[in-house]
């Protein structure tokens, strides 16, 4: 399989026309090559995305899942696990720094849900060569190309971790930038959840945002019909639509640190390359925050 090598990037149609005939040649994937799908789905849609795996999907393709490569001890859901632990987890999949890791996911509505986390992951730990296969499993299904249930057992290798922080926020960031301004933050959940109009898919967990938080849904950086992403001027347009500066410092959140990374994905093919992620991001701002330190319609009905 021949897949052009460099920092992350977005694998689009043309190359995964490439990516299926060299699946076919070579009767599987080199060893310099590891697919992973890394599905991953809300509670509220009863979906499961290790049995989905197992059931169809790319050739050659390995199984992320970032509710067992996480930190287990945090009482908010698949936050960063520690070097040791993610160096473990993806040398386990054959994964060392020579190996240029191909990232999808099955989102049925979009061309791509959780496969941006697995490619921030990779980031965070020092790993630049991630790509993201534009339009998914969705858009590979549709186009025909070859699916399998077989799972693939590759050897296990040594993957060296060197954690960047200045690509992680922590809920005491957050915090303080309340008081100081020092970065912008977007949001790229939907706008109901956002304006807490819609409910959020976590129990207890009550929609609403971050004050001075700027809304950029995942959903609105991706093509409606095929699902693949929008070419970088119109993702910019959205930016600065939105009242982003990619000239400025930016961090990203959602509900639980999984869409964030879509939006900092977009801005990294922007040119932006220093995005932080709040890893935490609603799910454990509601838990923490005061009501004083958030926007959340259902604290006013909670005060009446």
């Amino acid at each position: 399989m021949h897949v052009h090598k460099t920092k992350g990037e977005v694998i689009h149609q043309c190359s995964v026309l490439s990516f299926r005939k060299n699946v076919d040649e070579s009767n599987g994937v080199p060893k310099d090559i590891r697919i992973l799908d890394s599905s991953f789905h809300l509670p509220s849609s009863n979906r499961n995305g290790r049995l989905e795996y197992e059931e169809k999907h790319i050739p050659g393709a390995s199984y992320f899942d970032i509710d067992e490569c996480c930190d287990k001890s945090s009482p908010y859901g698949h936050m960063l696990p520690d070097t040791k632990h993610f160096e473990r987890y993806v040398g386990n999949l054959g994964i060392d720094l020579s190996t240029h890791v191909v990232v999808y996911d099955n989102s049925v509505n979009y061309g791509f849900f959780s496969a941006p986390r697995i490619w921030w992951m990779f980031r965070v730990f020092g790993h630049e060569t991630v790509s993201v296969l534009d339009g998914g499993f969705m858009k590979w299904c549709s186009e025909g190309l070859p699916t399998t249930s077989e799972v693939v057992h590759v050897p296990k290798t040594i993957f060296h971790g060197l954690y960047h922080p200045h690509l992680v926020k922590s809920y005491e960031d957050i915090a303080n930038n309340l008081k100081d301004n020092s970065f912008q933050l977007m949001d790229a959940r939907g706008e109901g959840r956002f304006m807490g109009t819609k409910p959020e898919p976590r129990e207890g967990i009550e929609p609403g945002h971050i004050p001075d938080s700027k809304n950029l849904c995942y959903q609105d950086i991706v093509d409606k019909e095929s699902g693949v992403m929008l070419d970088v001027k119109e993702i910019k347009k959205l930016f600065n639509e939105t009242g982003i500066d990619l000239s400025k410092p930016l961090v990203s959140t959602c509900g639980s640190g999984v869409t964030a990374c879509c939006t900092a994905f977009a801005a990294y093919l922007c040119g932006k390359e220093d995005v932080s992620v709040y890893d935490g991001s609603w799910t454990e701002w509601y838990q923490r925050s005061t009501p004083d330190m958030r926007f959340c319609p259902s604290d006013k009905k909670d005060s009446k």
